[in-house]
């Protein structure tokens, strides 16, 4: 049994412990944490799965980016625990998560991620849209929440900068 829940501030530690045992070495020098930095997260879709004895099991996170200007949710990153991957708990948060994205009123969503997996949950490679580097552009994926509402929208990934950093 687990317990899904939305990620607090207590969770902090242990969300990025996972994250630390799931990833490289290195995993925040990539361009999808430069574009977190400074930009709060969208924290009504960042869910935690804990499992009956309480430790962290899945964890999954979002960021507001623009692309072109457009603002877009970010996904990511997902992560499950090695000694529950292969129970799906990375589709159920995903798919969680996902549906609260579409009921809070996002209409796309983009990732960088593996293809062949991202694709059961309608991702598609976007031909338009330009991470910063160094990022493989086959991993650029993006799902629309609403029909069409990827239409138009292309260029550069850029910050979701909150107008009150942008004050002197």
């Amino acid at each position: 049994m687990y317990q899904l829940e939305e990620e607090t501030e207590a969770d902090w530690w242990d969300v990025e412990a996972l994250y630390d045992l799931c990833f490289a070495p290195g995993r925040t020098a990539l361009s999808s944490y430069r574009l977190r930095d400074g930009v709060p997260k969208v924290a009504e879709l960042c869910l935690t799965l804990r499992d009956d004895t309480g430790a962290l099991a899945a964890v999954i996170r979002y960021w507001p980016v623009l692309v072109g200007g457009a603002r877009t949710l970010l996904m990511g990153p997902v992560a499950v625990h090695p000694v529950h991957q292969g129970e799906g708990l990375g589709a159920l948060l995903i798919h969680e998560s996902l549906t609260e994205a579409r009921r809070l009123g996002w209409g796309r969503v983009l990732l960088v991620g593996d293809a062949p997996y991202y694709r059961r949950f309608g991702f598609a490679k976007m031909q338009d849209v330009v991470m910063p580097p160094p990022t493989n552009p086959d991993r650029v994926l993006g799902l629309e929440l609403d029909v069409g509402a990827w239409d138009g929208v292309a260029g550069e990934v850029t910050r979701d900068v909150p107008e009150e950093a942008l004050a002197p």
